[in-house]
């Protein structure tokens, strides 16, 4: 099998590896159908990663089930499910706990598409093994399109969680959004869904402010601190001013929760959130917990995560298309199942018994 490789800044290509095979009673191998690329992905694409190449790209796709070891209980062959960005075992005292971007069971960070905590490979590969069946795979509720959801396994479960607990237990709260890219756009789309008074939305990019003004939000290219302005503030940029801009914003009390990947270091005002009283979180996202009720949040019909797809493209064009500057591109391979097995004949009626 093929799996991308990401080699330089900019440069990716397919490299041969051996196929995966089922190692255990409790393992799959999935195929990809649609995968997209994440907001950290872009950041590794062009340069601002802290891990050496080469290594196996992608962490976000729906992928149709191939095979199953013998102890698998909740999927079978030709289902379309969710992989989760993160390995988990789903039974250790992390993951009981629902934090399964820390498995005790496997080494701390494994996950897909980059070589932190063991080499799982990526999820633009032709195929992949999935050590956890029963735990990790969630499948692809009947209705949605796996093209609106390739994010799942990460972005879009990510986003929900970024809002939706924080609206239900503060009704009608005002959001600031800091962002520049997907997980901005999934958030402004929850966000308004679950009753938020307002939404502004800041990005540079032009065309981001549209999308965002399409679910509702009010937008800004730029703006300075809002003080007192947001009971919840997301920012998802990866930059220390962004998020500092963020901080600054909030009502006492607030929230900010960032989802940005922070390569350089940078300097927080940590007096004011003293004095305002931040909840500030930081949080590498254990998504596997959250991707049942985001996909309940997609197939209810008040959001519209397709909005935010930008490319709809063939699983061949990944090595030329995917380190161009896109917002959301999904490379997507045939997703009809399988034929079914044809019945097998009935059997031929036995013949009368001869007359005596």
């Amino acid at each position: 099998m093929r799996e991308l490789t990401y080699i330089a800044r900019r440069t990716v290509e397919w490299r041969e590896a051996p196929d995966p095979e089922i190692r255990s009673g409790q393992e799959a191998i999935v195929a990809p159908v649609a995968a997209t690329s994440c907001d950290v992905d872009s950041s590794i694409l062009a340069g601002h990663g802290f891990i050496d190449p080469p290594f196996a790209l992608g962490h976000e796709c729906v992928a149709r089930v191939t095979d199953i070891g013998d102890q698998v209980t909740t999927v079978a062959p030709g289902d379309l499910v969710v992989v989760p960005w993160s390995i988990s075992c789903g039974t250790c005292a992390p993951c009981r706990g629902g934090l399964t971007a820390h498995c005790a069971s496997v080494p701390h960070m494994a996950m897909y598409g980059a070589p932190i905590g063991g080499s799982w490979g990526g999820l633009f590969s032709d195929l992949v093994r999935v050590p956890y069946a029963d735990a990790m795979l969630v499948p692809l509720p009947a209705g949605l399109d796996p093209v609106a959801m390739a994010s799942a396994s990460d972005n879009w479960s990510l986003s929900w969680r970024l809002v939706a607990p924080h609206l239900q237990a503060r009704p009608g709260a005002r959001v600031l959004v800091v962002a520049r890219g997907s997980i901005g756009l999934y958030v402004c789309d929850i966000a308004r869904a679950l009753g938020a008074s307002d939404v502004l939305y800041v990005d540079p990019d032009a065309e981001h402010r549209k999308i965002a003004e399409g679910f509702g939000a009010r937008t800004a290219e730029v703006i300075e601190p809002v003080p007192h302005g947001f009971d919840i503030a997301v920012e998802a940029t990866g930059r220390v001013d962004q998020l500092t801009l963020a901080v600054r914003s909030l009502a006492p009390e607030g929230i900010c929760e960032s989802a940005g990947n922070h390569f350089r270091p940078g300097e927080l005002p940590l007096l004011d959130m003293y004095l305002t009283g931040v909840t500030l979180r930081i949080a590498r996202d254990n998504v596997r917990a959250h991707i049942p009720d985001a996909l309940d949040l997609a197939a209810s019909g008040t959001v519209d995560p397709a909005q935010v797809v930008s490319h709809v493209l063939d699983w061949e064009q990944l090595p030329d298309a995917l380190p161009e500057k896109h917002l959301k591109p999904v490379f997507v391979r045939d997703i009809t199942p399988p034929p079914a097995p044809a019945p097998a004949p009935a059997p031929a009626p036995a013949p009368a018994p001869a007359p005596s």
